[in-house]
């Protein structure tokens, strides 16, 4: 490409307000299915494991689901209440990226420090060696990150440690392995009732919408705001989840998203579980769905609330950067095309 070209791509990019070589779901790079035999990358970016039991437990897990693993030198660094130093943990990435014998990199466990590997990650190492990342909670900063900055489709989902039930483990393989284009929707649990309540959609605006995904766990999408590690929201379908968080600092996060532009922008919001988000005591008290609402309802987008997606047992695994469309009054999130290759 000549100069002049380039130049003339790079001006418009900045017209219509998008960098040179930042990610839209046009480009990102998908990564290679996940097969039988293959091996992952095991690595620690956030809370220490103490216990050598866990990890015993995650390989065994990996076992089952016939991966082999290949564990990164620093997983069971301690430094205060992370997995090892910063730089530590950021190379055991960069390494697994690096290596031609790991096909896909699976996160140990969430918790907190994830974001403080973003300025040492390698960006241009891995978008030349896109591979699956598999993740969430904490881990929302690295997906987000890798995708807008490296422009490689990443995947939100159970870290290791999580619980592989049926549901979880499915649909982990039916995206990672399968290659599906997956329509993500609740099981119905009536149990011993004449209704159910369990895993109940809440419309919150009605309608369609089509866009990239991009999103995860609400704290650290609210702390990437700012920072050139937050992917691009023009047209997005944005998903949303979070756990133990007071409903004034819910309402704090999703002001932030709406100040800074954020909300504005998406085509669409899909909000997974808010695990253990309950009103404090008393009559004067907001509850989860008002916060939501009271956001949500004036942006005029399709928003709903409830889909299997963050701190629960029975979890969705949603690719970053893949096209996909919703449906807000069925309660549906259905991708537009396969997120692996």
């Amino acid at each position: 490409m000549d100069r002049r070209l380039l130049l003339q791509l790079s001006l418009a990019s900045i017209f219509l307000g998008v960098a040179p070589g930042v990610a839209s779901a046009n480009t990102a790079e998908r990564p290679r299915r996940l097969q039988l035999g293959d091996t992952v990358g095991l690595v620690a970016p956030a809370s220490v494991t103490y216990e050598s039991l866990q990890l015993q437990i995650a390989l065994e897990a990996l076992d089952a689901m016939g991966l082999k693993a290949k564990v990164g030198p620093h997983v069971m660094d301690r430094f205060g209440y992370l997995a090892g130093e910063d730089k530590d943990r950021a190379s055991d990435i960069n390494a697994a990226f690096a290596d031609p014998e790991i096909d896909a990199v699976f996160a140990l466990r969430g918790g907190w420090g994830a974001s403080r590997l973003l300025p040492f990650l390698d960006f241009d190492l891995i978008a030349k060696n896109p591979k699956i990342f598999l993740g969430y909670s904490d881990i929302t900063s690295l997906l987000n990150a890798i995708y807008a900055k490296a422009g490689v489709v990443t995947f939100h989902g159970p870290n290791v440690m999580s619980r592989w039930n049926e549901f979880t483990y499915q649909g982990m393989r039916d995206v990672l392995f399968n290659g599906k284009s997956s329509t993500y929707s609740n099981p119905e649990v009536i149990d011993d009732d004449l209704v159910a309540r369990k895993h109940r959609i809440q419309t919150i605006n009605a309608g369609k919408a089509t866009g990239h995904l991009i999103g995860g766990n609400l704290t650290l999408m609210s702390a990437l705001i700012g920072t050139p590690y937050f992917p691009d929201a023009r047209g997005a379908i944005l998903f949303l989840e979070d756990v133990g968080e007071a409903i004034y600092r819910v309402d704090r996060m999703m002001t932030q998203l709406k100040l800074s532009g954020v909300l504005g922008q998406v085509s669409g919001i899909v909000f997974g579980h808010f695990t253990g988000v309950k009103p404090n005591p008393g009559l004067g008290n907001f509850a989860l769905m008002d916060i939501l609402e009271q956001h949500c309802k004036p942006l005029g987008v399709p928003c709903y609330f409830g889909a299997m997606i963050g701190h629960v047992e029975e979890q969705s695994t949603v690719p970053i950067g893949v096209a996909a469309e919703m449906d807000a009054g069925a309660g549906l999130l259905r991708l537009l095309e396969p997120a692996v290759r």
